[in-house]
């Protein structure tokens, strides 16, 4: 499905990404993890065309996508959900829904979308994306909308950040069901211990290299065997 070789980005004379090869699969749930600082958010970028590789290509469905921006990227089937969701004033969340599915969406699309992310529509629906909204229901509702854009490969850097147990219970949910239910590729950077329990394999990232994969979740995050690749 994607596939990066020999990726490299340097950043003020500062080697993030070295060399960096990496292929995943169709309909796999793909963790990313590793240190601080070692190119983790800056991998999950280049992928989505927020930032461009030095040199090496990515190939998307069998495509080059390595010089396409991220508008032609989102429309081959690429979502991205932030780590720190993005705030869009005068926008209420049904207009988020129908921009990210690009299409029109009933009133009962949406509030299906909502209800997949443990949000009453009622209340929802026609509330304006502000500052009066929550880290926590702001992340609920990007995930809503990349539910909606049924991309085939969603990434999401750092889900975990900011938001409260339940909608960090609730994630997990739809995660789980993201995969065994539409068919869909996920990767995810993240540090979380029971989101690298339910991933189908973890890549480790170190000094912007891959440096093991981890790929039986039977074992804890702390306690796994790394595999080499």
């Amino acid at each position: 499905m994607l596939e990066l070789k020999n990726i490299c980005f340097s950043r003020d004379n500062k080697k993030i990404l070295d060399n960096l090869s990496l292929k995943i699969d169709a309909n796999k749930f793909i963790a990313i993890t590793g240190p601080n600082g070692s190119g983790k958010s800056t991998l999950a970028k280049i992928i989505m065309g927020i930032e461009m590789p030095d040199s090496g290509t990515i190939t998307f469905l069998g495509q080059d996508i390595t010089n396409l921006d991220i508008t032609e990227r989102a429309k081959l089937g690429i979502g991205f959900a932030f780590q720190q969701p993005v705030k869009f004033k005068g926008l209420t969340v049904k207009d988020l829904i129908e921009i990210a599915s690009n299409n029109t969406v009933t009133m009962k699309e949406a509030c299906d979308y909502l209800a997949e992310v443990g949000l009453c529509a009622k209340e929802y629906i026609n509330r304006q994306i502000d500052s009066k909204l929550s880290g926590g229901e702001l992340k609920r509702i990007e995930i809503a909308m990349t539910i909606a854009r049924k991309s085939a490969l969603t990434i999401f850097d750092e889900p975990e950040a900011g938001i409260d147990l339940w909608s960090f219970n609730n994630l997990i949910n739809i995660f789980e069901k993201i995969k065994s239910e539409h068919n869909r590729t996920i990767l995810a950077i993240t540090h979380q211990e029971r989101i690298l329990n339910i991933a189908d394999e973890i890549i480790l990232l170190k000094n912007g290299k891959i440096a093991d994969s981890i790929d039986d979740m039977n074992l804890s995050a702390n306690s796994f065997h790394c595999k080499k690749i």
